[in-house]
């Protein structure tokens, strides 16, 4: 399964701030388990690329076959695969309704789009995953229940700023994919290139 149930801030804890997994912030700075805080050891150049593969699973909450093929589908394209594979994940439906503040969290997105409160081009859909394209637009669906429950969102993410290749209008709650994303709006701390050279003994 693709979606965590575990305890978040442990999964924090361990990776780094992680935006798309939760809004939490933990007290604790040492690493979970019981010799977090005392013991530690130079990590292996496995174990840092493996680390920052653990990272965008858990961020945009995919499973590790989903991750493998946009890993794939990235390495037949022409142009940077880091680059590519992190485009594929920041153009996907949960991501820029997170983005966008709908949501707390992709978690919670992927929720909102699941129970049919989003729509994409005027039509319901439930597909968390879908590849949104530029020209698409996100809006909200017209029943009392869902304006509530996204502007009740907004509200609280008032100090998220909106990325670029997207637009906002906060009065009627629809947004508009301006462009594909930049990499420099990408909200998560991460070296892509890691990724791909973790994968790449496995393709």
């Amino acid at each position: 399964m693709s979606r965590y149930r575990g305890p978040r801030l442990r999964i924090v804890r361990r990776l780094g701030k992680l935006p798309g997994l939760t809004t939490k912030i933990s007290n604790k700075i040492n690493s979970p388990g019981q010799h977090g805080s005392t013991f530690s050891k130079k990590l292996s150049q496995f174990s840092i690329r493996l680390k920052e593969k653990q990272k965008l699973r858990y961020h945009y909450g995919v499973s590790e076959r989903q991750l493998l093929n946009y890993i794939k589908k990235s390495r037949k394209k022409k142009g940077s695969s880091g680059k590519l594979l992190l485009t594929f994940l920041e153009m996907r439906l949960d991501n820029l309704v997170f983005r966008l503040g709908f949501a707390p969290t992709i978690m919670a997105a992927k929720q909102l789009i699941n129970h049919g409160h989003i729509l994409l081009n005027g039509n319901f859909i439930n597909i968390p995953s879908f590849a949104c394209l530029p020209k698409n637009l996100i809006s909200i669906k017209s029943s009392i229940v869902s304006q509530n429950l996204v502007r009740k969102n907004l509200g609280l993410s008032d100090n998220i700023l909106v990325p670029q290749h997207l637009f906002l209008n906060k009065e009627i709650l629809e947004a508009k994919v301006l462009s594909l994303v930049n990499r420099k709006s990408i909200s998560l701390v991460i070296n892509e290139l890691l990724v791909i050279e973790y994968y790449s003994r496995k393709l």
